[in-house]
């Protein structure tokens, strides 16, 4: 299965050695399937929704918001997407423009900064979600979040901070605001980077959270089973 990664944003090279850039982090999450590249970032898009059997859109320092070319382009990508029925996950960044694109609202969440590990309740569970359990625990580092849903949405999994953690729109679009794949290392040092960005008191406890196990194999065997399904 060829699976295009909308690239929204690149790794620092400080942190390269860690787990490589966006690409190589999703196909190590998805071993069994061919990521093909695509720098929206850079304006460079699919010739075409009919390049790839599926997509994925990454995270980004962007907001879906920001009146930026390649961002409003995407905006119209999504959609048409949506309407050519074709297999959308997005993570972060990408989760916030399924819900932008497509009607909802993105804004700066009440609660502030998430960052580090939390832990999400499984409030509408689907067929694709196995093995299934109740709760998973992922990475967050995020400052926006989806506050109003877009037609035809339903919320899947939510945590006190952050309501809207995972969404499907329509039958075939999926998305997710944490991180499955996100290494430890990466996120520690996202963290030690952004203290007087995110507050000694959260990065003090988003490190110490970083110990915990997280779900990431278990929640890339849902995507993939959403992908086939």
């Amino acid at each position: 299965m060829k699976i295009g990664l909308l690239a929204c944003d690149q790794i620092p090279e400080r942190f390269l050695s860690i787990g490589g850039n966006l690409s190589d982090m999703f196909a190590a999450l998805f071993p069994e399937m061919e990521v093909v590249v695509f720098d929206v970032y850079k304006g460079r898009f699919p010739d075409s929704t009919d390049n790839c059997d599926a997509y994925m859109c990454t995270g980004s320092k962007f907001s879906v918001y920001d009146e930026v070319d390649w961002i409003i382009d995407l905006q119209a990508f999504v959609r048409e997407l949506y309407a050519r029925e074709k297999v959308f996950v997005g993570v972060c960044f990408g989760h916030q423009m399924l819900g932008h694109a497509l009607g909802g609202r993105v804004e700066k969440a009440p609660a502030g900064w998430c960052a580090g590990r939390y832990t999400f309740d499984v409030i509408q569970p689907q067929p694709w979600m196995t093995p299934f359990q109740q709760q998973y625990s992922l990475m967050m580092m995020c400052q926006d979040q989806i506050m109003e849903l877009p037609p035809d949405s339903t919320v899947l999994a939510a945590t006190a901070d952050c309501p809207v953690g995972m969404v499907q729109v329509g039958p075939r679009m999926l998305g997710l605001q944490a991180h499955p794949e996100f290494p430890v290392a990466y996120v520690k040092g996202l963290l030690e980077e952004r203290v007087y960005r995110i507050g000694a008191e959260k990065v003090t406890m988003a490190l110490d959270s970083l110990a915990q196990p997280l779900d990431a194999k278990v929640v890339a065997q849902w995507i993939g089973n959403f992908i086939r399904k």
